[in-house]
């Protein structure tokens, strides 16, 4: 690519697309802008409009090179036409990964990939190095990497949008957190999905690693395809790697700290803990720097998040649970009976795995809602639960889970679903139910 000589058009302007589209007319590209989504994208398009870019109303396919947001899938009539013409398509990361100076590990998988970034982020701030987590976890790689040095340390959270347009990365560390049904509106089928994620240790080499969870049928499945030198990771199995023994997360010999020491809860957590600490073991920091950073991270916000209790009620923000195993996850975590509100835009998934779940967990009463409240009715018949609700939206949801729980019983939302049929993203939809807590 020459940014001079070249035209870029960015489609897709939302946090990725304004990232793209500001280190392209840094270095004195000729950019373009198209996004038909109403609102943010507009005031962004206004901003980068003077710096220089070209908003135009309908997709070009003059320029030389089109830089896609992960929002837009690989499918879409955009890129395809892109692709007819031979021309290059690639997406904010794949620009990031050619200008990283900095060893990077990136994180992927259905569900982990936010809470492992920001352990060993803690862990990584803890030991004194200058460590920057982003990607799909919010801030974008490409505005981190510009700043990254080589003594410096990226922590990189991909999803498998980003990995669709992903060419050139080769982290130096690629972690893979389990692979279970996600995004099949999307990517249609799990063979795709399963081809996505491995995608990231597609580029990786003998002198890379690639830290796998031993206890993942599918991710246990990458080991025999990938060139880098593998690390596992389990809670139930003593790997060549990191492993819960009594109690006890190890790595190797090494005794690192007790279950108990954890501030994070529940056996998904010890999993993350069990990936940061093989990762952080393979960058050589110091085991003191490890438990530190594993005792005192709070959390992530939207992931099983105590917002507060009322009246005897606690309510637990789990925004980030778009997935059947997030939400399943998440109702193990509940101490008690439970108050679950679920719903929103469907994402092609089988939900009845979650209702037989539900059926024999703590949940005593699910409110459903959103666009894909009649599918998740079905699978409630087909388990025989009947204890629901169905109703509209998402507000009305969360008065009516207000008025049925009772004193000593959790309000949990974690919606098994997509945001996209009343918010902007899951950020949002999480701080509506927060706002909607403490305004009781």
């Amino acid at each position: 690519m020459n940014f001079k000589t070249q035209k870029f058009l960015v489609a897709g302007v939302s946090r990725s697309g304004v990232a793209a589209a500001e280190f392209l007319l840094r270095r004195g590209a000729e950019v373009y802008l198209f996004d038909d989504v109403k609102g943010v994208p507009e005031q962004n398009m206004e901003r980068l409009k003077e710096l220089g870019a070209k908003v135009v109303d309908e997709a070009v396919d003059f320029c030389d090179v089109l830089v896609l947001s992960p929002g837009i899938p690989i499918d879409h009539p955009i890129p395809v036409s892109y692709k007819r013409q031979g021309k290059r398509i690639l997406g904010e990361c794949e620009l990031a990964a050619r200008i990283l100076r900095a060893p990077a590990v990136a994180v992927t998988g259905t569900n982990g990939k936010t809470t492992t970034v920001s352990l060993l982020g803690e862990i990584a701030k803890c030991a004194s190095v200058n460590a920057s987590v982003c990607g799909n976890i919010g801030t974008p790689f490409l505005t981190e990497a510009e700043k990254l040095s080589y003594d410096d340390l990226a922590i990189v959270e991909i999803s498998s949008f980003q990995l669709e347009t992903l060419r050139t990365f080769m982290p130096h560390i690629a972690v893979i957190t389990n692979v279970t049904e996600d995004h099949l509106d999307r990517h249609y089928t799990m063979e795709n999905y399963t081809f996505l994620k491995e995608k990231l240790l597609k580029n990786s080499t003998e002198s890379e690693f690639a830290v796998l969870n031993y206890d993942d049928p599918i991710v246990r499945s990458f080991a025999e395809r990938t060139k880098a030198k593998v690390v596992w990771f389990s809670l139930n199995e003593e790997v060549d790697g990191a492993f819960l023994s009594d109690r006890v997360l190890k790595f190797r010999d090494e005794e690192i700290l007790s279950v108990d020491e954890l501030c994070l809860s529940g056996r998904h957590n010890i999993l993350n803990a069990l990936a940061s600490i093989a990762c952080a073991k393979i960058l050589q920091l110091p085991t003191e720097a490890i438990r530190k950073g594993l005792t005192s991270f709070k959390g992530v916000k939207h992931r099983n998040e105590f917002v507060r209790e009322v009246e005897g009620v606690k309510y637990v923000n789990d925004s980030k649970g778009t997935n059947v195993d997030a939400t399943i996850k998440a109702i193990e975590n509940c101490v008690g009976e439970t108050v679950l509100l679920l719903g929103g835009k469907d994402k092609g998934y089988d939900y009845d795995k979650l209702f037989s779940y539900i059926k024999g967990s703590g949940v005593v009463h699910c409110v459903l809602y959103g666009e894909n409240k009649m599918k998740l009715v079905k699978s409630a018949v087909k388990a025989d639960f009947s204890e629901v609700t169905v109703c509209k939206d998402m507000e009305l949801a969360f008065s009516l889970a207000v008025k049925i729980a009772r004193k000593g019983q959790t309000v949990l939302f974690s919606p098994a679903s997509a945001s996209f049929d009343e918010f902007s993203g899951y950020e949002e939809r999480g701080d509506k139910f927060v706002a909607l807590v403490e305004s009781l």
